[in-house]
């Protein structure tokens, strides 16, 4: 769909992990741009909610990213009910728990990998055959600054994150001159509830919250990157609080 520069009136979009923090913020982000958003996320409750105070331009898909079986099954609903592949694809739903290697199960290092890697995969080999068919699409996944720095008790997601990275790198190359572009939006410490068990301002070392981005930050820079003209892509976006 042909569409001008800086209007998201009008297109479809997918955002994974909307029914809280940034993902909720990029949604409501873009509904209010006039574009049409399928919110996919685990809990049920949270994103009809979260879906029913957007109005009826947000669609809930009920999707465990951690699933590929559901994420394949929720990329076939997202083609029917947009008529093919979205205008845009924003990867953002992920799994943040700190723990040391030493204490790291495989089951959830295992679980860590699908949240955040498999499963932007799958809804990325899903849709993305027809954003090529269409010669137009936009591919953003949302990284972390643990996506190219390390951190103690960061095992699992910094592996998951610097595969997101090495994932979007290689999807960049594959689709240059496509038509179909590629974004990564690298935030550093985002205010959301996935720190409420962590309690990061008790915890020597760590950001407090009162200094950490919001999520409404986050979805500013995806937007940017979502509303530039089709010509131009943003590669990647480092944010950090100023």
């Amino acid at each position: 769909m042909t569409t001008q520069a800086g209007s998201l009136a009008g297109r479809s979009a997918v955002v994974s992990g909307a029914s809280r923090g940034i993902g909720l913020a990029i949604a409501q982000a873009f509904v209010a741009q006039g574009a049409r958003v399928a919110m996919l996320a685990r809990s049920a409750e949270a994103l009809a909610a979260a879906a029913k105070a957007l109005g009826e331009r947000a669609f809930p898909m009920v999707c465990d990213a951690g699933d590929a079986g559901a994420v394949q099954r929720a990329a076939g609903e997202i083609e029917e009910r947009f008529g093919g592949a979205p205008d845009v694809l924003v990867n953002n739903a992920g799994l943040f728990d700190l723990s040391r290697i030493s204490d790291t199960t495989p089951e959830s290092f295992a679980r860590a990998l699908n949240v955040n890697l498999v499963g932007p995969f799958v809804l990325i080999r899903s849709l993305l055959p027809a954003m090529q068919t269409r010669g137009s699409g936009h591919v953003i996944s949302i990284g972390s600054i643990a996506d190219r720095a390390t951190f103690p008790e960061n095992g699992a997601y910094a592996a998951s994150k610097y595969g997101l990275r090495a994932l979007h790198e290689v999807l960049r190359a594959e689709l240059r001159g496509t038509g179909v572009r590629v974004t990564l939006v690298s935030p550093g410490p985002v205010n959301t509830s996935l720190w409420d068990a962590i309690d990061p301002d008790a915890r020597a070392g760590f950001t407090p919250r009162s200094a950490m981005l919001g999520a409404e930050s986050v979805a500013a820079a995806v937007l940017y990157a979502a509303t530039q003209p089709a010509g131009v892509n943003v590669d990647e976006l480092r944010l950090s609080r100023s």
